[in-house]
């Protein structure tokens, strides 16, 4: 296998998504990763991530190229500039059709964001497979390697339940992107596990982030100058809590709630050893990411695809267990945790 080179192109347009590839009419800087597979066809794979900088998908990114470089697959990682960016995808998408690529994976900033273009990569022969969040509908991708986000949701909203106790509850809800598949999901998940419904009085205030820590630190301090009486606080997603934890903290408040997100990276997990977080749902992106590859190299390789929706599982990580929610310590989530680093 040739060892990868990282080269750079300088920007040429603004409108463009942030994309580590080159192309004729190349926007930004290019790594890729591999070489050609040993046998069958050459294994060249796009991936489409939400964001460049979420740690979440750094972790992810990195999972696809080592796997790239183990499977002897090129590998374009693409990303958009922010969480909803759907124009910023579709132009990484259209520019992965330019280079020839044979597989696309994509984690969909909405549901139905690049549902055109994802359909116009498949009637050129693309594999397209969603990772971490599915489209709308499912069937607009090949198959999803992703999080039951609705049951992620439902295990935050369990162990919070469980965990604030007896008595009326008062919910603060730190969304992510509206029309997000994941946000939704989550939500929908939490409120179920939680035992409210979406208009309940127990819920004092909710606001979209788009999953980003300063907006949710800002949401969060607005949320809590109407009313600041809230015992539990759903978040999203690590970047969220990292937010709404600095909010409340600088209220005194933050061990006064009942305090939960998903994603279960390593940084969040460290917060429930210490006591920040009450629960952090672990998701595995390296997972997603390494089904993604391997199914790309098959299907250069074969022709075959898979199809359906795979699910790479979740587990609750708390310091404290609670009756009924199954969950796993800070030790086992330790080793288990995924990292950009």
């Amino acid at each position: 296998m040739r060892v990868p080179r990282r080269r750079s192109v300088r920007v040429l347009a603004a409108g463009c998504a942030f994309l580590i590839l080159a192309t004729a009419s190349g926007c930004t800087s290019k790594r890729y990763w591999g070489g050609n597979t040993s046998s069958g066809g050459q294994a060249t794979i796009g991936l489409v991530t939400k964001t460049e900088s979420n740690p979440y998908f750094v972790a992810m990114r990195k999972a696809a190229e080592a796997e790239a470089n183990k499977l002897g697959a090129k590998l374009y990682a693409l990303a958009g500039k922010f969480d909803g960016d759907n124009e910023g995808q579709v132009t990484a998408i259209e520019n992965l059709m330019q280079r020839g690529v044979n597989t696309i994976l994509i984690t969909p900033s909405t549901a139905t964001g690049a549902v055109g273009a994802i359909r116009e990569a498949r009637k050129r022969g693309i594999m397209v497979l969603a990772l971490d969040s599915e489209t709308e509908p499912k069937t607009a991708v090949d198959a999803t390697f992703a999080t039951d986000n609705y049951k992620a949701g439902q295990k935050q909203g369990q162990y919070l339940r469980a965990a604030a106790g007896d008595g009326q509850q008062k919910v603060l809800m730190i969304d992510g992107t509206d029309g997000s598949s994941v946000n939704t999901q989550r939500r929908t998940g939490f409120l179920n596990g939680f035992g409210i419904a979406e208009n309940s009085p127990a819920i004092l205030g909710h606001q979209s982030t788009n999953g980003d820590q300063n907006k949710a630190q800002q949401a969060t301090e607005n949320l809590l100058q109407r009313d600041d009486s809230a015992t539990v606080v759903y978040n999203m997603n690590e970047a969220n809590a990292r937010g709404s934890a600095a909010a409340l903290a600088s209220r005194g408040l933050l061990k006064k709630v009942s305090f939960g997100t998903i994603d279960g990276g390593c940084s969040g997990v460290a917060q429930v050893a210490a006591g920040g977080y009450n629960v952090d749902v672990m998701q595995f992106p390296a997972k997603m990411a390494r089904l993604g590859v391997d199914a790309g190299a098959e299907f250069a390789r074969s022709g075959k695809k898979p199809s359906g929706f795979h699910d790479t599982g979740s587990e609750p990580i708390a310091a404290q267990p609670v009756p009924g929610v199954p969950t796993k310590d800070p030790a086992w989530g330790k080793q288990h945790c995924w990292s950009d680093k």
